[in-house]
């Protein structure tokens, strides 16, 4: 029997990349993506991409998008507690693990495994561990591409927000930045690749500050 396993889906390029890895183990099966949601403003959350958005790419990658509504702002005891109704649904659909896009946070890895255990679902993380440098120049070779939705301007020049993720990107990136943002330095939304049926037509829009952080938004 092949692990049913369901996709912690941010919308960005290590979600993509993730699913891309684990079609490629023939023990695992990805049944559907999971995303979390502003549903003040219908956005992911700190990836700042619409929702109409997100279900192109479901709908490109071929796999149905379970979507779970936070509050905004949102505190931590409602997050938990949502994301414990969501994993109580899904058990009766035969689902036995769910997988991240992690790189090498352990703080984040730890949270993750502490949350699901006992819960009867185990975590993945089918890219853990990758060298980012690595990660990012095969990617990009691949074909994957994506779009800067969102970057922290006190980790990295706002000019970012609104670019193409390719190596043109990486060059640019100053050393103490990582190439994946794994350190929140910028946020991404993933239009093409080997895990897309066909690209996703998107449009860029106008680029804002808010909040602290400096969006270019996606039509």
């Amino acid at each position: 029997m092949k692990k049913r396993t369901l996709l912690s889906w941010s919308s960005g390029k290590d979600s993509a990349w993730s699913l891309h890895v684990l079609r490629q183990d023939p023990d695992i099966e990805v049944v559907g993506l999971v995303s979390t949601i502003n549903e003040e403003f219908d956005r992911v959350a700190m990836h700042a991409v619409r929702v109409e958005l997100l279900k192109r790419q479901a709908k490109a990658v071929g796999l149905p998008l379970h979507i779970i509504p936070l509050p905004n702002p949102c505190t931590n005891e409602i997050y938990e507690s949502r994301m414990n109704d969501f994993i109580a649904s899904i058990k009766n659909e035969g689902i036995e693990y769910m997988a991240f896009g992690d790189l090498y946070l352990e703080d984040i890895r730890a949270y993750r495994e502490s949350r699901l255990k006992d819960t009867g679902i185990t975590p993945l993380f089918p890219i853990w561990g990758i060298p980012t440098d690595e990660l990012a120049n095969t990617m990009v070779q691949s074909g994957l591409r994506a779009q800067i939705t969102c970057v922290d301007p006190k980790k990295i020049d706002p000019s970012f927000a609104g670019r193409e993720y390719n190596q043109s990107l990486i060059n640019d990136l100053p050393d103490n930045v990582d190439p994946c943002g794994e350190n929140g330095e910028f946020h991404s939304f993933c239009f093409a690749g080997p895990m897309f049926s066909q690209p996703v037509d998107i449009t860029l829009g106008d680029t804002v500050e808010r909040e602290g952080f400096v969006f270019s938004d996606l039509l």
